[in-house]
């Protein structure tokens, strides 16, 4: 027992490493829009279009990572998908062109998040946590990620500030090369094949008949949509409304901060009550607190309590998402069907970021999309209040006759 659970906690500890290198890295992009939009001579949907192509490439990747990692471990996942992103950080820092930054930043570094991030990471720890354990597990590691992101943005400003874009692209890419490492230290287990256990073929056909599976796939293209439209194209919003780009970065800064604690107060209370009705009123809150931000005087002090409260509800989705694919449909194919729910994450993310761009420049500002970011926050409270989780009932196993 003491083996098993220092294994468990080994597992927990490297899993939060690579998802704080990970998220944390990924967190700065930001940062980047204006100072290689403006030396480049790009308007900003060429570096929208590039970090939109990143997050429908994670996201397309994923369920096939997930897949893997469900068969073979994620150590060998997480491996490559480190040197993926560490290659991906390298060819962004040298790009010049739209096309080499669609590929750097959309392609490889989107393949490398899909093998070094969620779905793979709480895969593996759903598969070695208690069940009554799980989602207060999923929380601690997923809050890693937001510590990640809390303490590498000031880096990541440094570093600009210091080294200017392309020798800072270059030195978080040595960053991201430490994920392999790591990875190939993740020596989780998968689940021992059972005589009750679905094909991958009859788990996706389960998945699919499911009502409550797509009413989450489309709850979490709202998730996607907000995180990472405002993640992207924040800086710049508060910097067209002059305020200062280190008031950008704070409040980015602050996103990450509180969403530490967000996130594992969110998978503490999934343990305790229905995770479809707090993920109802979670995005109901999220739409509220956008409303109070776009529509009310804006101010660094304002920029900051946005960044607060928005990081309290910001990756509070991932553990109780992940808890409920677990509690329907079991571990079995976690990783594998949470992939699929978070393609839909990051088809909202693809559309969040890339419409954010596109309609800046058209119109010169982003009102369009913030306010659909409020009405989408509606809209999935609504989807997750008819969201079950209740374990799906499969047939008994026919007996073998002698």
């Amino acid at each position: 027992m003491d083996a098993l659970r220092r294994h468990t906690l080994l597992l927990i500890l490297l899993g939060s490493l690579v998802i704080s290198l990970a998220m944390g890295l990924r967190h700065g992009f930001g940062l980047f829009l204006e100072p290689m939009s403006r030396e480049l001579g790009w308007g900003r949907e060429v570096f929208a279009f590039a970090l939109a192509l990143q997050n429908l490439i994670w996201g397309f990747a994923q369920p096939f990572t997930g897949a893997l990692a469900d068969r073979f471990g994620a150590a060998r996942v997480v491996a490559v998908g480190g040197v993926l992103y560490a290659l991906g950080l390298l060819f962004m820092g040298l790009s010049e062109s739209a096309l080499g930054m669609s590929l750097s930043a959309g392609v490889l570094i989107g393949l490398g998040l899909s093998g070094t991030t969620f779905s793979v990471i709480l895969g593996a720890v759903g598969r070695a946590v208690a069940p009554e354990k799980r989602s207060m597990a999923m929380g601690i590691v997923s809050a890693a990620g937001s510590f990640g992101q809390f303490a590498m943005l000031p880096g990541t400003l440094g570093l600009l500030g210091w080294l200017g874009w392309s020798a800072a692209l270059l030195a978080m890419g040595a960053l991201a090369a430490m994920m392999v490492p790591l990875g190939a230290m993740l020596k989780d287990r998968p689940s021992a094949r059972q005589a009750t256990d679905l094909s991958l073929r009859a788990a996706l056909d389960e998945a699919a008949g499911h009502r409550g599976f797509w009413l989450l796939c489309l709850g979490f293209f709202v998730c996607g949509f907000q995180v990472v439209f405002i993640g992207v194209h924040l800086p710049g919003y508060l910097f067209d409304n002059g305020l200062a780009v280190q008031v950008g970065s704070t409040t980015l800064a602050l996103v990450g901060l509180f969403n530490i604690f967000g996130t594992y107060t969110a998978g503490w209370l999934g343990g305790i009550y229905s995770k479809p009705r707090l993920l109802s009123w979670l995005y109901l809150t999220r739409g509220a607190v956008i409303a109070a931000f776009v529509f009310l005087p804006l101010s660094p002090a304002s920029a900051y309590l946005f960044g607060i409260a928005i990081g309290l509800l910001w990756l509070s989705t991932v553990p109780l998402t992940n808890g409920i694919v677990a509690s329907v449909f079991g571990v079995r194919h976690l990783s594998m069907l949470g992939g699929i729910v978070f393609l839909f994450h990051q088809v909202g993310s693809f559309t969040g970021v890339w419409l954010g761009g596109m309609l800046y420049d058209l119109h010169g500002d982003y009102d369009v999309v913030w306010k659909l970011a409020i009405l989408l926050s509606v809209a999935a409270a609504l989807l997750h209040w008819f969201i079950s989780e209740a374990p799906v009932k499969r047939p008994a196993p026919r007996e073998v006759q002698a």
